[in-house]
């Protein structure tokens, strides 16, 4: 099971932190690799170190995927390049004005937020589910697995820090996903959502590792402690392989059961 050679995995925001750890979590398991993101020179070093690692075909795209047009211009690169793509995982993401109360965000930060963390997802899904009909149609692959990436602050509330655009896009695409899980389950696509607890990456750790946020995983987390870097991974795979063809519409929290008490 979830064997992933000659298959097509793409990854958005795949030039650092989760986006990064769980690309090469799929390369371990053989998968070929689309990495998109704008900081294109540190996915070509990925491409670089992981195509010579591993024995895979990488192919780095310069993507903002906040624009139409490089959405769609990274399709056709993909197109060109393998002619399928069975699992899409829409990790590009962030905030405008992390720490602002409700009663002071800006409408420009909620903007920004917004088009970011949500209309991205919802072009990219409809980009790549179209390619994976696309290729399903014409026999280039068997199946299609949409997996966007969530928060567990698109579950539930908190109190640490106000992120209130955060939240509300978040939660958006639990439930976008659930809407097009519907609409796509007869076309052999699948759609789920991850929703990752707090999880160290190069920009994470220093606050992570603070005095207030180790209290507040003594706290708030069963387990004391955050997501290392590659705990992602397996939820990912899982959801991306071939086998998991009745998994759908599903949100999947990996927080070391934060959202469990």
């Amino acid at each position: 099971m979830f064997d992933y050679k000659g298959k097509v995995v793409a990854i958005t925001g795949a030039s650092s932190g989760l986006g990064k750890q769980m690309a090469e979590g799929f390369a371990q398991c053989g998968a070929n690799l689309v990495l998109m993101a704008r900081r294109v020179e540190r996915l070509e070093a990925s491409a670089a170190e992981w195509s010579e690692k591993y024995g895979i075909e990488v192919l780095p795209i310069k993507c903002d995927v906040t624009s139409t047009e490089s959405i769609q211009s990274a399709i056709s690169e993909i197109e060109g390049k393998f002619g399928h793509c069975e699992v899409i995982i829409n990790c590009a993401g962030g905030e405008k004005g992390t720490g602002t109360p409700l009663l002071d965000y800006k409408k420009e930060d909620w903007e920004f937020t917004l088009k970011l963390d949500l209309t991205s997802i919802f072009e990219c899904t409809q980009a790549f589910a179209n390619l994976m009909k696309r290729a399903i149609a014409t026999g280039k692959q068997t199946y299609g697995r949409v997996i966007n990436i969530a928060s567990i602050y698109g579950l539930v509330g908190n109190t640490a820090i106000p992120t209130i655009a955060y939240h509300s896009t978040k939660g958006a695409v639990v439930n976008f996903s659930r809407g097009a899980a519907a609409e796509l389950a007869t076309q052999g696509i699948t759609v789920n959502t991850i929703c990752p607890g707090y999880f160290y990456t190069e920009l994470t750790q220093q606050t992570l590792d603070s005095e207030f946020f180790q209290a507040f995983a003594q706290q708030s987390v069963p387990m004391k402690r955050y997501g290392q870097p590659g705990e992602l991974n397996s939820v990912a795979i899982f959801l991306g392989a071939e086998e998991s063809s009745y998994v759908t519409g599903q949100a999947i929290a990996v927080d070391g059961g934060y959202t469990c008490v």
